[in-house]
């Protein structure tokens, strides 16, 4: 079993978790998930870790509240415990060699961004973070994003912040004014990281994206995370779940996402009403 030490909630639809998994932390690496189940009738869940500390033991999660086992998941306190967490899965971040790195996220994608700024400024890269939100009331991780950069845009759609503006907007700005990157990282919903794939393109910044599609296995074996990438089918669980941006097909992600629609819908639905 393992124990929620700390819970708090970031805005009214995100909740920060704590989770005692020592055998998990020792080996972590930024970039890198877990998968886990509430209980023993629950479903098999990835999220990214979030933050981990290997002496104390801990693995730091963070999940929005979309679906059934999210909503299961946030009626847990700290005391109660989870009945799986598998990890760390995945390939970590690469953070060697790079000088001058943007840093992207959007909405709760901002929970996967902060540990791969974190690793890239500990690894001597001068971190720019742009985080997006639709307004000042969803806002998280602030100060979190702020400690781990040498510079942080927060951008709201609305500008209820002061700052009005899609990430791209301020991510151009950027890119023109300030001599360019080594690499840029964007994570956040598809269409997001799309656009800034297709906007990198443009000035040859090599870009990386995580893709975080429906996984269940987490080792490949039962092909829930393909998607295409160079030509070529990889699984976001073991072949990533970073990649190249440019070499994504885009068009095939955003179907793949779409196919649970329906039974995420029907979930949402029972959840709403208690059944």
């Amino acid at each position: 079993m393992y124990t929620i030490l700390h819970k708090r909630p970031l805005n009214p639809s995100v909740t920060l978790m704590e989770i005692d998994a020592p055998l998990v932390a020792r080996k972590a690496r930024a970039g890198q998930f877990i998968i886990l189940r509430v209980n023993e009738t629950g479903e098999r869940i990835p999220l990214t870790i979030a933050d981990h500390d290997s002496e104390k033991g801990t693995v730091t999660i963070i999940f929005q509240k979309v679906g059934g086992t999210t909503f299961l998941l946030d009626t847990l306190e700290e005391g109660d415990a989870l009945l799986d967490f598998v990890g760390p899965l995945g390939r970590a971040t690469e953070t060697e060699g790079y000088r001058r790195v943007a840093v992207v996220g959007g909405g709760v994608g901002c929970a996967i961004a902060y540990p791969e700024a974190k690793a890239l400024h500990g690894a001597g890269a001068q971190v720019d973070m742009i985080a997006g939100f639709r307004n000042k009331d969803i806002v998280m991780l602030e100060e979190e994003m702020g400690a781990v950069s040498d510079r942080l845009f927060v951008m709201t759609d609305d500008g209820s912040n002061g700052n009005k503006g899609f990430v791209t907007v301020k991510l151009k700005k950027l890119l023109e004014a300030e001599g360019g990157y080594d690499l840029v990282i964007a994570i956040g919903p598809l269409p997001m990281m799309r656009a800034v794939a297709e906007l990198t393109r443009g000035y040859g910044v090599k870009t990386i994206v995580s893709m975080n599609p429906i996984m269940i296995d987490g080792t490949g074996m039962c092909g829930g995370c393909r998607l295409t990438v160079g030509g070529e089918v990889k699984f976001a669980c073991v072949d990533g779940p970073e990649f190249d941006a440019h070499q994504v097909d885009w068009d095939s992600a955003v179907k793949r996402l779409g196919q649970y629609k329906e039974e995420e819908h029907d979930c949402r639905l029972m959840k709403r009403f208690g059944k």
